[in-house]
């Protein structure tokens, strides 16, 4: 199975087959569909500690990408990881669904594994409009407000 899902929190209802039904429509539209990927969504804790000990950096944040992919037969690309508490509280700010917005973080988690960056603002405006083509091809459309600030309206 090209994506597996672990809901490790149980704080704020997701659904594992959403999510992997995104995950693999993801990677089917990133030209990936033959590798695996593994998303994991966890609580404000989890995230943090993972972020600590990774990145260097005590706050929560919304997403994090570890690439794993190896020389060799391996099918395994990298490992999503989701923090649900910070998707709720996104999604409320924005005015969208705590769905729509794990949605989004996974197609973000898997455009890292793919090499997209969004550190400078030319590459997070590419990377957001990616975001906004492969939400659209998985069936689902985020409203247009949720892109206000981060891509030039057209």
């Amino acid at each position: 199975m090209p994506a597996d899902v672990s809901n490790l929190q149980r704080k704020v209802r997701v659904s594992p087959g959403r999510i992997r039904r995104t995950a693999e429509s993801a990677l089917s539209a990133l030209g990936r569909a033959d590798r695996d990927v593994h998303v994991s969504v966890v609580g404000d804790g989890a995230i943090r500690r993972l972020n600590a000990r990774y990145l260097r950096s005590r706050r929560t944040t919304d997403v994090l990408a570890f690439d794993l992919e190896s020389p060799g037969p391996s099918r395994l690309m990298g490992e999503v990881i989701v923090c649900a508490d910070t998707a709720s509280r996104q999604a409320r700010r924005v005015g969208v669904s705590v769905a729509l917005e794990v949605d989004l973080l996974v197609i973000h988690g898997l455009l890292h594994l793919a090499g997209w960056d969004d550190h400078a603002p030319r590459e997070a405006r590419l990377m957001h409009e990616r975001e906004r083509e492969i939400l659209a091809e998985t069936g689902r459309r985020a409203p247009r407000r949720l892109w206000n600030g981060l891509l030039e309206t057209r």
